[in-house]
């Protein structure tokens, strides 16, 4: 697993610095949108090639168990609650919930009802909010996805990855591919939207194993697929196994071919890309917790290791276009700041502990300057579909978007209309293209 982020110490109360209280004279910072993610740690095998902050039962050992997590989960929802009250930010409902891990649903059903629950009572539900789990389509059964949907839940996530046999054991995924399309069918039975996770680019995957996969998904009717390309991460099993030579990764042709592939079927079938990974039927499909890390909105990430964010005084489109006119407030050593982002302590224990003893679990944070914000705000705006507006950009790289468009990695009709819209090539050279519009 990778290590945390450098940063600086976020203080016992877990206190936001006092110019993330909105400025009467502002814009309405307390009726900006509101997310919350809950982090799970738990799974029953590490795969090989997770460097995601996740433990089996036997790493963990005694003390931090899955039975008190709910309960612990809560305490930093408290916890929450107090921060943001006191950051004149805690009268808003919230718009989206998503829990993450590892495998959210190795907790009992009643236990993620009893999280929402919390949430719920705390800062209330938006009308129509989003309430999503990620789950492994051998972590549920009928009954559990019924108790899900009763418990508010929208929308569940499941991470087939590929529906090859061969595919999957090189991935170590336990699951049985056959079952996939049965939880598909219980989840939509009980009410619950349904996205399907897929991975491409595993060592040994042909482009008629990948055209499998992607043909069993469109199969099962889903409303929303993501397709990541499979990244190797330093530290992970898999990264051994390559580096010792027992794995052959694709080449980037192979990686381009399968994402085109991907495109192509998916588009046909009548699901579009929203965002680089992305593919919905309709706007209404497309996850909106998501959405609103790429939009910059506020989040507050319960669970160990989990980070948390929120914008300074001064954002949104307004705010940005023109970074050279952002009004900061001063921070620290009287640098202006745009955000903060912070992160938990990753051990399930020492989070736990923390917690328990009244003190908040916060590991390290960063304050954001205006430029800061303005890089993050093109490196993630770029990616979704309404793509990034060019007055967005730092006026010493809009030239570049004509570039762009000349190399046809930019949408010319969107850039005429002031929009930095990514063309197909232009997804898969989106850091390319993110490096040219930032300076």
């Amino acid at each position: 697993m990778p290590a945390l982020p450098e940063g600086t110490p976020v203080p016992d109360d877990g206190a936001l610095p006092g110019w993330v209280r909105p400025s009467p004279s502002g814009p309405d910072d307390a009726g900006r949108p509101f997310g919350v993610y809950v982090h799970v740690p738990f799974c029953s095998v590490r795969c090989g090639y997770c460097d995601f902050n996740t433990y089996t039962a036997s790493e963990l050992g005694g003390g931090a168990n899955q039975a008190a997590y709910a309960t612990t989960a809560l305490r930093e929802v408290d916890l929450a609650r107090r921060v943001l009250d006191d950051a004149g930010l805690g009268s808003r409902p919230v718009s989206t919930v998503f829990f993450g891990g590892g495998t959210p649903t190795m907790l009992p059903a009643a236990d993620l009802a009893r999280i929402l629950r919390g949430i719920d009572d705390t800062w209330g539900l938006a009308g129509g909010a989003e309430i999503t789990t990620e789950a492994n389509p051998d972590s549920v059964t009928p009954e559990s996805l019924r108790l899900l949907a009763d418990a508010g839940f929208t929308r569940v996530s499941f991470g087939m990855q590929s529906a090859v046999p061969h595919v999957l054991a090189t991935l170590e995924r336990t699951h049985d591919p056959r079952r996939v399309p049965d939880v598909v069918t219980w989840a939509r039975d009980v009410g619950l939207d349904v996205s399907l996770d897929l991975i491409y680019g595993t060592p040994g995957e042909s482009l008629a194993d990948w055209r499998a996969s992607l043909e069993t998904v469109l199969g099962t009717g889903v409303d929303h697929v993501s397709a990541y390309a499979l990244v190797v991460e330093p530290g992970t099993k898999m990264h051994a196994q390559v580096r010792r030579g027992e794995l052959a990764l694709p080449d980037e042709d192979d990686q381009a071919a399968k994402y085109e592939l991907a495109d192509d079927l998916l588009t046909e079938a009548g699901l579009g890309w929203y965002e680089v990974s992305n593919w919905a039927r309709g706007p209404e499909h497309a996850c909106r917790h998501n959405l609103a890390y790429w939009r910059g909105d506020d989040w507050w990430g319960i669970g160990p290791g989990a980070h948390s964010y929120v914008a300074g005084p001064a954002r949104g489109d307004d705010a940005v276009a023109g970074i050279e006119g952002i009004e900061g407030v001063e921070g620290v050593d009287g640098i202006e700041h745009a955000g903060v982002r912070w992160w938990n302590v990753k051990h399930p224990r020492r989070y736990a502990a923390l917690l328990e003893s009244g003190s908040s679990p916060g590991a390290g944070r960063e304050l954001l300057t205006p430029a800061e914000a303005q890089l993050e705000r093109v490196l993630l705006g770029v990616r979704v579909r309404e793509g990034l507006e060019v007055a967005a950009l730092d006026p010493s790289r809009r030239a570049a978007v004509a570039g762009l468009v000349a190399r046809g990695l930019v949408d010319g009709v969107a850039a005429v209309r002031g929009r930095v819209v990514l063309t197909r090539r232009g997804r898969l050279l989106a850091d390319s293209v993110v490096r040219e519009l930032t300076p």
